[in-house]
C-alpha cells in the first residue's frame, strides 16, 4: 500500500531528562546530533507553527480541536525535520524489518514519519515504546486515551513517566455528552451485562479515531504472545486495517509494532535493565492493564489476557483499538486475518438510531418514487474490516441526523443478499453507501473512501 506525506521544517534546541542522566539534543531540519553540554529547556517553550495547510486533517471535525495534530505536540516533538514519507511497499517494509530489533525498528518509524506519528500509551508495559524512542535521541510524540476509569496507580504512573523523561503526553478523552447518554441509560456498569464493546467503544475507540486522523502513522506496544487468539500474526509495520489517518480512506494510516516479536519476559528484563519506571499495580499482580473495573490481577500460570474482560470468551479479548488483528473462526472451522475469508462474527452498526433493513425493506426503498424521508444506507458484511472500521463514524452520522429528513439505515448485503445487492443496489465491495433521494427511487452511490461522519454529511447535504 502507497502513502507520501510531507512536513515542514525548523530548527530547535531542546532538551530531554531523566532520573539516570539529561542530555541536550540540538535537532535541525536535516540532522541531529548529541550535544557535550546540558541545555535547560525553556519555562515556557514556544515553537513557531509553520506548517502548511495541507497537513490539516481533510476529515477533521469542524467545531472539535480533540485530533492529536501537531499543534499538541509533546515537548520531545515541536515540529519537525524536513521529511518526505517515501511511497513504499508496506508489506516489503514488514518483511525486512521482521527480524530487526525494536530499537531498529523504532527508529526507522520516527525517521520515516518524524511529526506525523505518536506512541499509544496505556500505562502497562508498553513504557518500553517511550525508552525506546528515548533511546533513539530523535524527538517523539505520546498520547494516551484517559477513559475516566482507570486506575488510580495508572494516572500517578502517567505522572512519573512525563517527568522521568521531561515530556507532556497527550490525553484523548471520551466526548462527554455520549458517555452521559450511555450512563444514564445503562447505568454505570453494563458491560458487566450486555459486553464491553459499547463502552470500549465510546469511552476509547471514538476518542481514538478522532486522535488517529491527525497522524499518517501510530506505534503500539501489541506483542504475538499477549493473546493468541487475536494477535499471534501482527506483523512489525503494516496498513491500518481499522482506522483512517490524516488523508482519510483506507490505507491511510500506518501501524507500526516494533515489540510485536518481542516475548513478555523479554520486555521485562529490558525495562529493569534500563531501569525505567513501572506501573505500581504490576507489583500486585496486573500484567496487562486496562479501565479499573474491566481489569483485574491475574494468578500464576495464568495468561496475562485473562485479567481483561474476565467475565467475557476469552477467544476475543479485543476492546476495538485492534479489532483489526482478530482470527476468527468460520463455519467451515477455517480462519480468518483482517476479514480475508467470510466469518461468523456479531453483528455491527448497533444504534438505536440506525435502523436494520430486510430485503422486503430494501425493496420498497427501491420501489418508492415519493417519499416522505431520504435514506442512507450502508450495504456492509459483519466480517468486514473496512465496514467495521466505519462503524463509529457511521453511529455518529446517525446520531447527528436525529430530527432531519434522512433516515439512516443498514443493509447486511453478505451471503443470500450479496447476489441480490450486487445485481440491484450496485454492489462492488464492503462497505457501499447508497443515498436514496426524497423524489427519486434511484440510489446515488457514495464515491469517496472517507467514510468520517462529516465527509457523509456533506454528501447528503450536496443531493438534498
Amino acid at each position: 500500500m502507497a502513502l507520501a506525506a510531507t512536513s515542514s521544517s525548523t530548527s530547535i534546541v531542546f532538551s530531554s531528562s531523566n532520573s539516570r542522566k539529561d542530555q541536550g539534543v540540538l535537532f535541525s531540519s536535516s540532522n541531529y546530533q548529541p550535544s557535550n553540554r546540558y541545555i535547560p529547556a525553556p519555562a515556557g517553550l514556544n515553537v513557531s507553527r509553520k506548517r502548511s495547510t495541507e497537513v490539516n486533517a481533510l476529515n477533521a471535525e469542524p467545531k472539535r480541536n480533540d485530533s492529536i495534530v501537531p499543534s499538541a505536540a509533546t515537548v520531545f516533538a515541536p515540529d519537525v525535520v524536513d521529511k518526505t514519507v517515501e511511497v513504499e511497499d508496506i508489506e516489503k517494509l514488514a518483511k525486512n524489518l521482521e527480524k530487526a530489533s525494536p530499537l531498529e525498528i523504532m527508529d526507522k518509524a520516527l525517521e520515516k514519519y518524524g511529526n506525523d506519528i505518536a506512541i499509544a500509551f496505556s500505562g502497562a508495559e508498553d513504557v518500553a515504546l517511550i525508552e525506546y524512542a528515548h533511546l533513539t535521541g530523535r524527538p517523539f510524540r505520546v498520547f494516551s486515551l484517559d477513559t475516566g476509569r482507570l486506575n488510580p496507580e495508572t494516572y500517578k504512573f502517567f505522572d512519573t513517566v512525563e517527568k522521568h523523561y521531561g515530556i507532556r503526553i497527550e490525553y484523548m478523552f471520551p466526548d462527554a455528552v455520549e458517555v452521559q447518554a450511555l450512563v444514564r441509560t445503562k447505568g454505570l456498569f453494563s458491560f458487566y451485562e450486555d459486553g464491553h464493546q459499547e463502552c470500549c467503544r465510546v469511552r476509547k475507540v471514538r476518542p481514538l479515531r478522532r486522535a488517529l486522523k491527525g497522524l499518517r502513522a501510530w506505534i503500539t506496544g501489541q506483542r504475538k504472545d499477549q493473546s493468541p487468539g487475536t494477535r499471534s500474526e501482527v506483523p512489525v509495520v503494516q496498513v491500518d486495517p481499522a482506522f483512517e489517518g490524516l488523508d482519510g480512506g483506507s490505507g491511510s494510516l500506518v501501524k507500526w509494532n516494533p515489540v510485536a516479536n518481542v516475548a513478555g519476559n523479554d520486555i521485562w528484563n529490558f525495562l529493569r535493565t534500563m531501569d525505567v519506571p513501572v506501573n505500581s499495580l504490576h507489583a500486585q499482580g496486573y500484567i496487562s492493564i486496562g479501565c479499573e473495573p474491566c481489569t483485574r490481577s491475574v494468578l500464576p500460570g495464568q495468561h496475562e489476557r485473562e485479567g481483561r474482560w474476565w467475565w467475557e470468551d476469552a477467544k476475543a479479548k479485543e476492546c476495538g483499538l485492534h479489532k483489526g488483528n482478530l482470527i476468527e473462526e468460520n463455519v467451515n472451522g477455517n480462519t480468518s486475518v483482517n476479514g480475508n475469508l467470510k466469518t461468523v462474527v456479531s453483528d455491527i452498526f448497533e444504534s438505536q438510531n440506525i435502523v436494520n433493513l430486510s430485503r422486503p425493506g430494501v425493496e420498497n426503498l427501491l420501489k418508492m418514487e415519493d417519499r416522505k424521508d431520504a435514506w442512507i444506507v450502508v450495504l456492509y458484511a459483519p466480517w468486514c474490516p473496512f465496514c467495521q472500521a466505519m462503524e463509529a463514524s457511521y453511529v455518529e452520522l446517525a446520531d447527528k441526523l436525529v430530527g432531519s429528513d434522512v433516515k439512516v439505515g443498514k443493509f447486511n448485503a453478505d451471503g443470500d443478499q450479496k447476489a441480490f445487492a450486487q445485481q440491484k443496489l450496485q454492489l462492488g465491495s464492503y462497505p457501499t453507501i447508497l443515498f436514496f433521494p426524497k423524489h427519486s427511487s434511484r440510489p446515488i452511490k457514495y464515491p469517496s473512501e472517507k467514510r468520517d461522519a462529516d465527509s457523509l454529511i456533506a454528501f447528503i447535504n450536496a443531493l438534498r
